[in-house]
C-alpha cells in the first residue's frame, strides 16, 4: 500500500509538473533562444511553484518528498528545456549544503525562502586555473575580528546570474583540511559578477563567474567548522550534482525520442512514413532501449539515496549512463533527421547543443568510469552516501532530544 501511495504521488507530481513545463516554459523558448541570457523571469517564476524546496524538511516550509521526487520535478522541466531543468538542479546544489551542513540560525533564516521561491542559491567551488581538482584551489578567506574577507574567482557556476545566495568553498589555511565554505549574498560589497558569456546551449541558464574583492562577511556566515569546505564541495557533487545532471539528461533524451518518433510519423518516404522503414525502426528501437535504462539507472540511484542506502557507484553510473545515452540517441535523431535537423525550426539541434553541457558537471564520463572501476577494484575511498545517512540521522536525533 505505501509504494502504491508513494507511485500515485510522484504520478500526481510529474502531472503537474508536465502541465507547467508545457503551458508556461515552453512558449518562453525562442525568445531564451534568441537572448542567449539568463532567464530571470521564468526562473523566479519556477521556483515559486515550490519546487526548489522539494527535499527541504516540512519543518522549513519545504516539500519533504526526497530525490525521487527531486529527479522527477527535473525530468520533466528539462523535457521542455534543458536550461530551465538546469536552474532547478543548481539550485538543489545550493540547497543541499544548507540543509546538511547550515546550522539551526542559518536553516531557519535560509530554507523557508528558498522553499517558498524567494531565494535562489548557488554553490560555488570550481575556479579557473584548478578546474575539476578541489585541492588546487587559491580563493581565499581571512579572519578578521568577527567577520571573513574572501578575496579570488569562482567560474562555471550555476545559476550564477540569477542567484541571490551563493555557497563558496575557499581556503582558509594550507592543506586538504583547509577549505571552509561560506554563505555570500548578491549585494555583498566586494562580490561582483563577470560579464555573462554566450555559450554553446542551455539558453536561458546561467553559469558563470563570481568575483571577491575584500568581499567582507560576517563569521555567522560560516558552513558548519572551518575546514569542512571539501566535504561541502565533495558531498554536494557526489551525492547530488550526480543524481540531479542524470535527471536533466534524462529529460532531454526524452525530448529527442519524442521528437524523433513525431518527425518518423510525419516525414513520407516512398509513400508511407519514414517510421516504415526498417534500418529507421532500427534507430528508433535502439533510442527506445537506451532511455528506459537510462531511467532505470537514474531511479535506482535516488530510490536508494532516499532509503539511506550506500549508492555512490549507483549515482556514478546513473550519471555516465545517462549523459552517455543522451548523447548517443541524439547523434541518431540527427541522423534520422539529416539536413532536416540543422535548422533552428525544429528543436533537435537545441536539444544535442543542451546535452553536450551536462557532460562535465560532476566529473566527465572518464572521471565516472574512473571510480567505478576503483569499486571493482575494492579500492573505493568511502561512501558519501553513507556519510549523508550519518549526518541525517544525527540530525533527526537533534531534533527529537
Amino acid at each position: 500500500m505505501e509504494r502504491l501511495l508513494a507511485h500515485g504521488h510522484h504520478q500526481d507530481l510529474r502531472d503537474r509538473v508536465h502541465a507547467f513545463a508545457e503551458r508556461e516554459v515552453r512558449p518562453r523558448i525562442a525568445a531564451m533562444e534568441a537572448s542567449r541570457s539568463v532567464s530571470h523571469e521564468l526562473s523566479r517564476l519556477i521556483a515559486r511553484q515550490g519546487w526548489i524546496g522539494v527535499t527541504v524538511d516540512e519543518e522549513y516550509g519545504g516539500m519533504g518528498a526526497g530525490h525521487l521526487a527531486k529527479t522527477i520535478i527535473i525530468e520533466e522541466l528539462a523535457r521542455v528545456s534543458g536550461a530551465m531543468g538546469a536552474m532547478v538542479q543548481a539550485s538543489q546544489l545550493g540547497t543541499a549544503k544548507i540543509i546538511h551542513y547550515g546550522n539551526d540560525v542559518q536553516r531557519k533564516t535560509w530554507l523557508p525562502r528558498i522553499a517558498a521561491g524567494e531565494c535562489l542559491p548557488t554553490i560555488a567551488v570550481t575556479e579557473p586555473q584548478s578546474g575539476g581538482h578541489v585541492l588546487g584551489m587559491e580563493g581565499t578567506a581571512v579572519r578578521d575580528g568577527d567577520d571573513y574577507v574572501l578575496n579570488g574567482r569562482k567560474v562555471y557556476v550555476g545559476n550564477s546570474h540569477v542567484g541571490d545566495l551563493h555557497g563558496v568553498v575557499v581556503r582558509t589555511r594550507p592543506g586538504s583540511q583547509g577549505l571552509s565554505a561560506f554563505l555570500v549574498e548578491t549585494g555583498t560589497p566586494g562580490f561582483s559578477l563577470a560579464e555573462q558569456q554566450p555559450t554553446l546551449g542551455l539558453h536561458g541558464f546561467s553559469f558563470g563567474e563570481l568575483v571577491f574583492d575584500n568581499c567582507r562577511i560576517p563569521a555567522a556566515n560560516l558552513l558548519g567548522e572551518e575546514g569542512d569546505g571539501l566535504n561541502v564541495a565533495y558531498s554536494s557533487s557526489m551525492l547530488y550534482g550526480r543524481a540531479n545532471l542524470a535527471a536533466v539528461s534524462l529529460g532531454i533524451h526524452q525530448a529527442i525520442l519524442d521528437e524523433t518518433t513525431a518527425f518518423c510519423l510525419q516525414r513520407e518516404r516512398y509513400g508511407k512514413p519514414l517510421a516504415g522503414l526498417g534500418s529507421i525502426k532500427l534507430k528508433l528501437g535502439q533510442m527506445q532501449s537506451r532511455l528506459m535504462t537510462a531511467r532505470l539507472a537514474a531511479y535506482h540511484a535516488v530510490d536508494l539515496l532516499d532509503h539511506g542506502l550506500p549508492c555512490d557507484a549507483e549515482l556514478m553510473n546513473a550519471k555516465l549512463v545517462n549523459v552517455e545515452y543522451a548523447l548517443d540517441s541524439a547523434r541518431n535523431a540527427m541522423e534520422i533527421h539529416a539536413a532536416c535537423g540543422l535548422y533552428t525550426d525544429r528543436p533537435i539541434e537545441r536539444y544535442l547543443r543542451d546535452a553536450f553541457h551536462i557532460f562535465a558537471p560532476a566529473g566527465t564520463s572518464d572521471v565516472q568510469l574512473l571510480r567505478l572501476g576503483e569499486v571493482a577494484m575494492g579500492e573505493a575511498k568511502g561512501e558519501w552516501s553513507e556519510c549523508l545517512s550519518d549526518v541525517v540521522r544525527m540530525d533527526r536525533m537533534r531534533k527529537t532530544a
